[in-house]
């Protein structure tokens, strides 16, 4: 029987970009560990619009390795959708997601679907890495999941990453989510099925640098954000509320003060009070405006990722995608 048509047990899922200098050792231990399990698997790496050798190597190791798919978008999309074009072109009854520099190590999979095999249909990772990570990321790692937490009312434990596996079924409720804004960590807590979680050492990363810079980093934590919570628009009601108070505080100190005769001196607190106010509604103009630009991109309806080149597989599309949505649309209404 052709091995295209054949249903993969484990479907292993890794967006890369300028990984030249990973490729080959990623594809050669998830092929050793694979190989050692004796399950039916695929290897999916999508190459995120990288400038270097990488899809050249995605190639190189194709030859080598009859289990390897390469899909390569047309340009950087980003790295969650770059994991979302990889989801949307696994065809494994399990989807494990895991970073392309070898800091995830393929030697926790066989733990993963271990977990899998016992019933749970969302095995997530937690990473041990004080010894690797820099103490300001962890510590805005921390920071930014327990404040995610209290706007969204989502629990994403801190230490969390998109190294994970996930049940078909979850796959397909995944990829039916419309979100412009992708945090596909959040999307699978909100998802709600049955978790646990695994945790592992992390391991240096093998060559490069992390492509996740400051600016990136607030980028992707702003946009999870505004996908996952409406109160940041809330937060304008009280900011309203308390300069009202204090308002009508001022004013009754006004009056008191003319009613006992005194001047009351003011030129620059009430230049200090309006450029407070001004500044306060410009956050609350440019938090409006996160949501309307979120409005916007969603009403263009373009492809979350575009495919430009595969190699060794399948090819998955965004039509493809599509027509799983439109026909979960038709049967929810039948």
């Amino acid at each position: 029987m052709n091995s295209v048509h054949v249903i993969p047990d484990i479907s292993i899922v890794a967006p890369v970009y300028n990984e030249e200098g990973n490729i080959a050792a990623l594809v050669g231990r998830l092929a050793a560990v694979m190989d050692a399990s004796n399950l039916h698997y695929e290897i999916v790496l999508v190459d995120d619009g990288s400038s270097d050798r990488t899809w050249a190597c995605i190639e190189e190791a194709r030859a080598l390795c009859a289990h390897l798919k390469g899909f390569r978008l047309s340009r950087n999309f980003g790295h969650q959708h770059a994991l979302l074009a990889g989801l949307a072109s696994a065809r494994g009854r399990a989807i494990v997601s895991m970073d392309g520099d070898l800091q995830h190590p393929p030697e926790v999979i066989p733990e993963l679907i271990e977990a899998w095999k016992n019933g749970f249909d969302v095995v997530s990772t937690k990473r041990r890495d004080e010894e690797v990570t820099g103490f300001f990321k962890r510590k805005s790692s921390q920071f930014f999941y327990q404040f995610f937490y209290w706007l969204a009312d989502i629990s994403v434990g801190t230490g969390t990453s998109d190294f994970r596996l996930l049940d078909r079924k979850v796959v397909e409720e995944l990829l039916l989510l419309k979100d412009t804004d992708l945090f596909i960590r959040g999307a699978v807590e909100w998802l709600g099925f049955r978790a646990t979680v695994v945790e592992f050492d992390v391991d240096e990363r093998l060559s490069g640098s992390s492509k996740y810079s400051l600016r990136r980093m607030m980028r992707f934590a702003s946009g999870a954000i505004v996908s996952f919570s409406a109160k940041p628009l809330k937060i304008g009601i009280w900011l309203g509320f308390l300069t009202s108070v204090a308002a009508f505080a001022e004013i009754g100190y006004v009056l008191w003060a003319y009613a006992n005769g005194q001047v009351v001196p003011g030129w620059a607190s009430i230049l200090g009070v309006v450029s407070l106010l001004f500044g306060i509604m410009f956050i609350i103009l440019g938090i409006l405006g996160s949501y309307i630009a979120r409005m916007h991109t969603a009403l263009q309806n373009r492809p979350q990722f575009i495919i430009s080149e595969t190699t060794g597989g399948v090819e998955a599309s965004v039509r493809q995608l599509d027509e799983k949505k439109v026909e979960r649309a038709h049967a929810s209404k039948q």
